[in-house]
């Protein structure tokens, strides 16, 4: 009997429409187009300005593009899953709320949050599920809502950030196609680097905390750097290493859009091709937890059944990681 892996069966996305360009920053704060295309690689990034409207709205539609593409019914779903650093409220999950409203009358459903590899690490919870043999259609959704922590007067991180969100569904499969291995990684000492200080257990909100202006991300952005070339470029050479890759065995690196600097540093450690490196950061900047799910929305059309997938990942806390996926579909 074959063994079970857990195959990605269909993707959706979705992003707002309103585009916050770098010129329209250059207005809002001290900073040039140039520059900000020489060190991050981002033209543009899209808002949700609609009010009232927060992450939940992003996942749902990116939900229902991928339902109406793969024409699947919600009530047969197993298993919501939201990767997320930008929930829509405390306590009270996201996915709940997102599943009730596509229609996954049937599935439970929960929160993941590991910053920026949100997404990576669903990735793994999802495969695991469906590889128990218990559940048999696994719906991962990284979406955020980055402008709603974002300072806009703060131009380290204004530039960078970006709203959208992208899904995929894991579904059993048994050609040996699907998630073939993980290298997942974290460390505390991150936590002083990027962060937001109000608004958990150990500060609470407060007028002091709020004109203090503590509730928007901050970030160490030299350290992260650092930290985030170092790590992504060490688990993907790792897991390459591991399963006996060459740079010729991977067709695509997804790498998280971060900044162009760290994903073409990790592409030339692998020694990919420029051509097998997916990037669309220029379009949306950093989406966070939908960065990933985005670039394989974008370019599902170039993937061919049994194509090589190396995922790479890099977000707060420390959290990182690789995973190694074959493809398991040709694009319709």
């Amino acid at each position: 009997m074959s063994k079970t892996t857990a195959a990605i069966t269909a993707v959706g996305a979705y992003v707002p429409d309103f585009v916050l360009s770098n010129q329209v920053l250059e207005t809002l704060v001290d900073t040039n187009d140039e520059w900000i295309t020489t060190r991050t690689g981002i033209k543009e990034r899209r808002l949700l300005k609609e009010e009232g409207k927060g992450t939940s709205f992003l996942a749902i539609k990116a939900a229902q593009n991928l339902i109406d593409k793969s024409n699947i019914n919600p009530e047969e779903i197993d298993l919501v899953i939201v990767a997320t650093a930008t929930p829509d409220m405390l306590v009270a999950s996201t996915a709940v709320y997102v599943a009730t409203q596509i229609g996954a009358t049937n599935a439970f459903a929960y929160d993941l949050q590991a910053a920026c590899s949100s997404f990576l690490y669903g990735m793994s919870t999802a495969a695991a599920y469906i590889q128990s043999g218990r559940y048999q259609k696994v719906l991962l959704i990284g979406a955020d809502k980055m402008s709603s922590i974002i300072d806009y007067t703060d131009r380290a991180t204004c530039i960078i950030f970006g709203d959208g969100a992208g899904a995929v569904l894991f579904e059993p499969n048994n050609e040996g196609l699907g998630l073939q291995d993980e290298y997942l990684r974290s460390d505390g000492i991150g936590r002083e680097f990027l962060k937001i200080d109000a608004g958990g257990s150990i500060l609470p909100p407060s007028e002091e905390t709020i004109k203090n202006r503590q509730h928007f991300v901050f970030q160490d952005g030299k350290t992260v750097f650092k930290y985030a070339v170092s790590g992504m470029a060490d688990v993907s050479e790792k897991i390459m290493q591991r399963n006996n890759l060459t740079h010729d065995d991977v067709d695509w690196l997804v790498a998280h859009q971060a900044n162009k600097r760290i994903i073409d540093a990790t592409a030339n450690r692998m020694g990919v091709d420029e051509n097998k490196v997916l990037v669309n950061i220029e379009k949306y900047g950093n989406t966070t937890s939908a960065t990933l799910p985005l670039l394989l929305s974008d370019f599902e059309h170039k993937f061919k059944k049994g194509d090589n997938l190396i995922f790479a990942a890099f977000g707060g806390g420390f959290t990182w990681g690789s995973i190694y996926l074959k493809w398991a579909y040709n694009n319709k």
